[in-house]
């Protein structure tokens, strides 16, 4: 009997355990959420402040199931609202009296806030969004009592900094989950589905469709890194310390990730030519850094290994190095043409640079249980890139609701009026960082609609039994946790978002209660006019989801080439790195639903990263040259290097066979330049620049006759897909 009681106990603390890491944390979300808004609430009728219904909303829309999130968020809501609120000011001071010209301006800042917001993505995004809402929320009421409107803007901040600090507290006291900790979670996981996806990729396992999928994914961590390490080092001093070393160590990641692709495309299309010399010469160079990957993959590698590992690292790569090197003799004694001497050269050196990249990455890793370290002076940064037409187009939406909806409410006097405005501004912003502002804003139009039902019942036949905060909150309470369910769950988060705002709006009542069901009522049918309206408009004027962004977003993409061919050296890995990959987790969400769509735009990031980082390596090749008469500026070589960053650029702008013959045509010159120009030097790659030069040139030249890329209009090649379809 007691070993029966003892498995039993043993099976119940297991079964409490993996529940407390899926459902439970939803449940405990859901209890801080609830905890939160009752403390901020008590708050508000004790000081007596002039609308708590403020203070419950801020409550839902700065909870986070993460403390550094609610922490990260709360300071930009408060920068934002500053902001808002120190313009709302400036445009009643100046139009107070003129109702069209602050209706116009009005219009104008909420634009531009909207698009800030979808510009950046971020938290910098929910600084933005609030800028433009705030004024909004002050200013309408505020333009019918310009006397007030200091005061109401100051109350209004009052309100919001009580149910932040409010959230703060219960977020970091109750059962904290902290954002340092998923951090750590995410790159430990990163890095260990990344050395299984390479084990295998060397092995030739792996399918077109299982490359695209893992790097489609290894793109959005890398996003969701740089997001998370901003949010840790509001609630973790030892992040903070470290951020240099976080971002670098995404960077690295990026990197490797890069350069493993390039290597395997390469691979792969020796294998297709059947070239079998070469793939038998390459096999133990690639056993050797397949026993390398091979205990990696295994495990989560913490930062304590990770340490243990840099000096076994730094022995294979000179056994490998070694390896090529007496590989690289025996092929020698064989008769192999210029074309297979230059795909051993440029495979092996694609081969030792990813396991050089692995090799820093590693490093890296180490010195983060260091407190402070020299790879600590990292000065890049990762750089998000979005569409700005799309960024102008949300904004543009949000001015035009708002013009609409305010000559409406100036035309007809409408008591509501001002509601409906302030609905479309907050609407707008809500849903201008969604893939679907349309189905977003119908969403929240569902959970407004049936929370303000729910409302209106209890605000006529329960409130006024009512005699006690206590009993009013229980009154509150279930419909506020089943709003709390939805909004913690993605399916259903954009009911819930609308159920819980609006419900907090229309029903949380003031000090001074009016039991006016009119009132309600009017107010009630402003909120859905105002949300309905803007669930319209998104979804028929130019929205996110349809092929004119696909397009877009393309062009983005391509023109990540031309920022690798001209922009400036210093800190172009980095720039050129996040902003592809931030490109391609955008169309990726924008495309859901639509694979071929998705599909086309990860093999334009593939050819963009492949030829992008050959052509960066070149550019920080010649930049390091000494000043000899064989590398000059004006030799023949660097002169059609030159030329084919021309091609290069014309070619990614306007995509069509004869672009791609003159950048082939451009890249075979340089080769031939190169190969022509006299180097007194050991042909190693180690001690021969225009060695590497010219891999990184047959590189170039692979990549743009592989039938597999988007370049290949009239090779034999997968189906090009049409974004316009």
């Amino acid at each position: 009997m007691v070993g029966v009681a003892t498995v039993s106990s043993s099976a119940f603390r297991r079964g409490l355990i993996e529940w407390g890491q899926s459902d439970g944390r939803l449940w405990v979300s859901i209890f801080k959420a609830l905890l939160s808004v009752f403390i901020a609430l008590w708050l508000a009728y004790r000081l007596e402040l002039p609308q708590p219904t403020t203070v419950a909303v801020t409550v839902f829309i700065v909870i986070q199931r993460q403390n550094g999130d609610v922490l990260a968020k709360s300071f930009w809501r408060i920068i934002g609202t500053m902001v808002g609120l120190t313009m709302m000011v400036t445009l009643i001071a100046l139009f107070n009296q003129e109702r069209i010209l602050f209706l116009l301006s009005l219009a104008l800042w909420l634009a531009l806030c909207v698009a800030g917001g979808a510009r950046f993505r971020d938290f910098r995004s929910y600084a933005c969004v609030l800028a433009g809402y705030t004024a909004v929320m002050i200013g309408m009421p505020a333009s019918l009592h310009p006397d007030e409107a200091f005061m109401q803007a100051l109350w209004r901040v009052v309100e919001i900094v009580v149910a932040i600090l409010v959230t703060a507290m219960v977020s970091g006291m109750i059962l904290p989950l902290t954002s340092s900790s998923n951090l750590h979670a995410t790159r430990y996981n990163r890095f260990r589905d990344f050395v299984g996806f390479t084990w295998e990729g060397l092995q030739g396992r792996l399918t077109v469709e299982q490359v695209e999928q893992l790097n489609a994914r290894f793109a959005a961590q890398a996003v969701q890194l740089e997001n998370l390490r901003n949010a840790s080092a509001f609630e973790d001093p030892r992040i903070r310390m470290r951020r240099g070393r976080f971002a670098r160590l995404n960077n690295e990641f990026m990197v490797l990730s890069t350069r493993f692709h390039a290597l395997h495309r390469l691979l792969q299309r020796l294998q297709d030519d059947e070239e079998h010399i070469l793939s038998a010469a390459l096999q133990p160079c690639l056993d050797e850094v397949i026993q390398v990957l091979e205990p990696l993959r295994e495990h989560l590698l913490v930062d304590a290994e990770a340490a243990q590992y840099v000096p076994r690292l730094q022995t294979s790569k000179l056994a490998l190095r070694e390896k090529i090197r007496s590989t690289r003799q025996l092929l020698s004694e064989k008769h192999l043409t210029d074309a297979q001497k230059l795909d051993f050269d440029t495979a092996t050196e694609l081969l030792f640079r990813f396991l050089d990249d692995l090799h820093n990455y590693l490093q890296t890793q180490a010195s983060l249980m260091i407190t402070h370290h020299e790879r600590e002076q990292w000065r890049d940064s990762f750089t998000p890139r979005s569409n700005g037409l799309a960024a102008m187009i949300s904004g543009m939406r949000s001015g035009l609701l708002v013009l609409i909806l305010g000559y409406f409410w100036l035309a007809t006097s409408w008591a509501s009026g001002t509601t409906a405005v302030l609905t479309v501004g907050l609407i707008t912003g809500l849903t201008s960082v969604s893939s679907n502002p349309g189905k977003m804003a119908s969403q929240m139009l569902l959970g407004a609609t049936c929370s303000g039902v729910l409302g209106f019942g209890l605000y006529f036949w329960v409130y006024p039994y009512i005699d006690s905060y206590p009993m009013l909150f229980c009154a509150m309470s279930p419909v506020l946790a089943f709003g709390a369910f939805l909004l913690a769950r993605p399916t259903t988060a954009g009911i819930g978002a609308g159920w819980l705002v609006w419900f907090c709006i229309l029903t949380v009542p003031a000090n001074q209660t009016s039991f006016a069901p009119d009132h309600y009522v009017n107010e009630y049918l402003a909120s859905l006019t105002g949300i309905a309206s803007a669930a319209v408009i998104s979804s028929l004027l130019l929205p996110p989801n349809r092929p004119w962004l696909w397009q877009a977003l393309e062009r983005d993409l391509r023109t990540r080439l031309v920022y690798a061919v001209s922009g400036k050296l210093k800190g172009l890995v980095s720039g050129f790195e996040s902003s592809t990959r931030d490109l391609l987790n955008q169309a990726y969400v924008q495309a859901a639903g639509h694979p071929e769509v998705q599909h086309q735009l990860t093999r334009w990031m593939f050819a963009v990263l492949e030829i992008g980082h050959a052509v960066i390596e070149l550019r920080k090749e010649q930049a390091a040259l000494t000043a000899e008469p064989w590398y000059a500026e004006e030799s023949e070589w660097r002169v059609c290097v030159r030329g084919l960053g021309r091609a290069l650029i014309r070619l990614f702008l306007q995509v069509d066979e004869a672009n791609r013959q003159r950048a082939l045509a451009a890249v075979e010159q340089a080769i031939e330049a190169v190969r022509a120009t006299p180097e007194p030097r050991a042909q190693h790659f180690e001690s021969s620049p225009l060695l590497r030069v010219l891999s990184y040139l047959h590189f170039i030249r692979t990549s743009l006759l592989d039938p597999y890329s988007p370049l290949a209009l009239n090779d034999v090649a997968p189906e090009r897909v049409s974004l316009a379809s």
